[in-house]
């Protein structure tokens, strides 16, 4: 679950617009730049299926559907912003790319990239500083 949720460039995305309180489908769509309704309804369907979001139908013509975080997705996104937090004092250790532990030079990977950038995300509404959804790492 959680690779597939880190590792996905769309997943989170809508897992921080989700989290900001753009809980329908369009809002979603036209939030992210490039994001399809086939990958946005499958990725939305996997996160109910794991169990961090939620999904609400209204009996309504025309149909509505609201996505919400579970108590799970509320701890999830507490997790990823412990390891945001993380990145930010590693971040802040590193003097220049060089290690002050072992000397080496310690390039970041793509990975740790993406995933402080997309915490970083989540953790700036909590800050009430200004998050920009289309920044995709």
């Amino acid at each position: 679950m959680v690779e597939y949720i880190v590792g996905c460039k769309w997943s989170m995305q809508i897992l921080t617009l989700i989290y900001q309180g753009v809980d329908r489908p369009g809002a979603i769509t036209r939030a992210v730049d490039g994001l399809t309704t086939k990958v946005q309804n499958d990725c939305l369907s996997k996160m109910v299926s794991f169990g961090i979001l939620e999904k609400i139908s209204y009996p309504e013509v025309p149909p509505r559907v609201e996505y919400k975080l579970t108590h799970l997705g509320q701890r999830f996104v507490a997790i990823l912003d412990s390891i945001s937090e993380l990145q930010r004092e590693i971040d802040s250790e590193i003097d220049g790319g060089i290690d002050s532990n072992c000397g080496s030079t310690t390039p970041r990977s793509s990975a740790a990239s993406y995933l402080s950038n997309s915490t970083e995300r989540l953790y700036a509404v909590d800050t009430q500083q200004a998050v920009d959804p289309q920044q995709n790492g």
